[in-house]
């Protein structure tokens, strides 16, 4: 199998482990933290790549 089929091939029961795993090592209290600064983060990419757009955009011009 390739990673894609591996990718692909996470269900339901797979992800319900994943978050139990997670949120037995963090606890409760961690996750929204975490959740935050992933928030955050994401948040900081998609400015930084429009800032970016609009750069090129302008020297197309």
């Amino acid at each position: 199998m390739t990673a894609l089929h591996i990718f692909l091939a996470i269900g339901p029961w797979q992800i319900a482990i994943v978050v139990l795993v997670v949120l037995l090592l963090f606890g409760g209290k961690k996750i929204p933290e975490l959740m935050r600064g992933l928030g955050s983060g994401i948040k900081e990419f998609k400015d930084a790549s429009k800032e970016d757009e609009e750069i090129e955009e302008n020297n197309n011009k």
